[in-house]
């Protein structure tokens, strides 16, 4: 194994010379819990050659996607934006011309102080989201939002409503070491395609499967590349989970499977649970998620028989307006096994509480005023159209800075999107790698840097370690960072924080230091640092999480441990069930829609490099050979989905890995790769989930017929 930093030669076709390689550690900055610990080739120290997974990180162990593995192509993509462009044509025109730095910061200057002039400083929304996870470059553009009293920015779009539903069990955003999967007996992956979208995951699943027989059991809405891997696969439909959870926690307590000693000592309200999952049955799931009763009764008896059974449970529980109350009903069954107790059982979602992170300097919570109003992330179309709810009263918003987002094709209610980006009074900046639609509605559009080209500190969602990834080459072209972006346009706005003096690498230093981990100095030393609580912590054997020390079964929706309270709060089941709120199927639309991530995109990133494109091909929807013959469609054919909020055309694939009546569309493919350029979102709702917000993507009901020709 070479050290970090090691440097030798390879023969490479540069110039006909041996070129000089060094291997640099670094850490993917993408929205994947996996954030993959990387060795990467530095090329001359100018260029990218290969990446690959760092077996020296116990999590990553060596292994990366294909798409990260390919990095080279992106980050070297000759359609990289490299200078700073103004608009010349209408908007969305793709008409720019090139100008210089201090034009382009001048006339974001001129016009965000004139729509504070004109409507008030919450007239300016700065938008972002993950584009990249690494914490300067990403929430850094809220310290200039809090100082300058600019409209805040609340999140939805990615994970809201599973992490509050995972918490309202267990108290906090962390469960059993997720290494453990490799000693486990037993690996129940629901709600994720980790094939397709974290790959380790399966690392470490398959290595319990050959070393020691373990078994994988897939719970999702389609016959996914993960659930062709595993041994027991239940295929659902959309928005069901929670009745299928019961029928299994049903049969536990009828045949002798719970684990009643654990659960007197351990949870809040067993006999009462029990005694509201006895009209729970098999019989009563299957008829409400398609899964036969002989499938469930099989599914349960196979958790309740395995001790070292590990819960591994997804962001796809994050994309149902009952997504919460799903994920709580799953985590669940744990609880009533004991699966807990035993090193390789028990549940993981997400590690969110063992970072703590203060993030005062880089987001200047010391100028954050609660009373500037928050606006929903989901809610960006109906917000930019003048819906008084989503402005939540106050006036509109008439200029934006957006980075590390691409709402004109990831944002739910497309047509409402299309519309607010197309206002004429409406003032946009985009910071960008490439000329996504959303650049392409901007005034003026940045090139940014990628996550070699700068500093900045990692945590991982779906592992337990911190890392820095150093900056490793210069930026091409006039590309600059966020961070460098924020310095420049706070001198220009008067906007003063200590945080707008430092270096990036002085942000980290100081971060590190206000949250207990040290510096920087010892952080890249330690090259990833493992913060994974003890056994006993993570397995809960000392309590939960809540004030009671108890798993509850029992959910107080209305006071969540974080979050602000929205949506149907007062509908949601105290005890697992199958909420009923869940966008049904009807006569008008008897399909339902699930827009599930493909295995070469993550969201939009990636659907700009040639080897992903070549995988991913023409948007499509899966449809059943049995539903698209009623229809007369054949493979192949042009279809339009529809319902009350648009359209959109894309071609039919056969599939029969799905229920009948449920359509996949995998990825978020660019709006222009469907015919008529009207994408996937077109027919994604924005309505607030509860109970603390979140965007339900994969609970749609759709009409779909064949094209019409011309």
């Amino acid at each position: 194994m070479r050290s970090a930093g090691m440097v030798f030669d390879v023969s490479l076709s540069v110039m006909n010379q041996h070129a000089k390689v060094d291997i640099r550690n670094s850490t993917c900055p993408h929205d994947c819990p996996s954030a993959c610990a990387l060795d990467i080739e530095v090329i001359e120290g100018r260029s990218i050659g290969r990446v690959r997974g760092s077996k020296k990180q116990t999590y990553t162990a060596g292994v990366v996607c294909a798409k990260v593995a390919r990095y080279a192509e992106r980050i070297h993509h000759p359609e990289r934006l490299m200078h700073p462009l103004r608009r010349t044509g209408p908007k969305g025109s793709g008409q720019f011309a090139q100008i210089s730095w201090d034009e382009a910061l001048d006339e974001i200057t001129d016009r965000f102080n004139a729509a504070e002039r004109d409507f008030g400083a919450a007239s300016i929304w700065p938008h972002y989201y993950a584009g990249t996870m690494g914490l300067v470059m990403r929430d850094g553009i809220n310290r200039l939002t809090h100082v300058k009293k600019y409209s805040r920015f609340y999140s939805t779009v990615c994970a809201n409503i599973a992490r509050v539903g995972f918490a309202i069990g267990t108290g906090k955003i962390t469960g059993v070491d997720p290494r453990e999967m490799g000693v486990s007996d037993l690996i129940v992956i629901w709600g994720t395609n980790p094939v397709n979208t974290q790959v380790n995951v399966m690392t470490h699943a398959s290595r319990a499967k050959k070393e020691r027989g373990a078994r994988i059991a897939a719970v999702d809405i389609y016959n996914n590349d993960t659930m062709k891997q595993a041994d027991i696969k239940i295929i659902l439909r959309p928005g069901t989970d929670g009745a299928f959870a019961c029928g299994v926690m049903h049969v536990l307590f009828r045949d002798g499977l719970a684990d009643r000693a654990y659960m007197e000592r351990y949870t809040d309200c067993p006999a009462e649970f029990e005694a509201h999952l006895a009209t729970r049955t098999p019989e009563w799931a299957s008829a409400i998620c398609g899964v036969s009763t002989a499938d469930i009764e099989a599914f349960a008896h196979a958790v309740g028989t395995t001790e070292r059974t590990f819960f591994r449970l997804g962001y796809g529980f994050t994309r149902s307006r009952n997504g919460a109350a799903q994920m709580h009903a799953a985590l669940c069954i744990p609880a009533v096994t004991g699966a807990w107790q035993y090193e390789g059982g028990g549940a993981f979602f997400n590690n969110a509480s063992i970072w703590r992170f203060n993030e005062a300097i880089i987001e200047g919570h010391d100028a954050l005023d609660p009373n500037v109003r928050a606006l929903d992330q989901s809610k960006i179309g109906r917000i930019l159209t003048g819906d008084a709810e989503a402005l939540q009263g106050g006036g509109p918003v008439k200029a934006m800075l957006i980075q590390n987002t691409n709402p004109m094709t990831i944002a739910p209610e497309q047509n409402l999107v299309r519309r607010g980006f197309a206002r004429e009074d409406l003032f946009v900046a985009v910071h960008e790698q490439f000329m996504t639609e959303t650049a392409q509605m901007a005034d003026i559009v940045l090139p940014a840097t990628m996550f070699m080209e700068h500093d900045d500190v990692y945590y991982g969602g779906g592992h337990q370690y911190i890392s820095v990834g150093p900056k490793l080459i210069d930026p091409p072209g006039e590309c600059r960072s966020n961070h460098e972006v924020l310095q420049a346009l706070a001198q220009r706005l008067g906007a003063k924080h200590p945080g707008f003096e430092m270096t990036p690498r002085e942000l980290i230093d100081a971060t590190l230091k206000l949250s207990g981990h040290g510096d920087i100095a010892g952080l890249e030393a330690d090259i990833w640092r493992d913060l994974q609580p003890d056994f006993r912590a993570s397995h809960y054997l000392d309590g939960f999480a809540h004030a009671d020390r108890k798993f509850h079964f029992k959910a107080d929706w209305a006071h969540p441990p974080f979050g602000t309270v929205m949506g149907a709060v007062d509908q949601m089941p105290a005890l697992p069930d199958h909420w009923t709120i869940i966008e049904e199927a009807d006569e008008a639309h008897p399909f339902r829609l699930a827009t599930s991530p493909s295995r070469s995109f993550l969201n939009t990133t990636f659907n700009e490099t040639p080897s992903s494109q070549a995988r991913e091909g023409r948007a499509s929807v899966m449809i059943h050979p049995r539903d698209a013959g009623t229809l007369g469609i054949a493979d192949g054919d042009a279809v339009t989905l529809g319902n009350v909020r648009g359209e959109t055309t894309l071609i039919a694939r056969l599939f029969d890995g799905v229920q009948r009546g449920v359509l996949i569309a995998e990825s978020v493919h660019p709006n222009r790769d469907h015919i008529g350029g009207r994408g996937i979102n077109t027919l994604t709702g924005a309505e607030a989930v509860a109970p603390i917000g979140g965007a339900a993507f994969h609970d749609n009901k759709v009409w779909l017929k064949r094209a019409v020709a011309g």
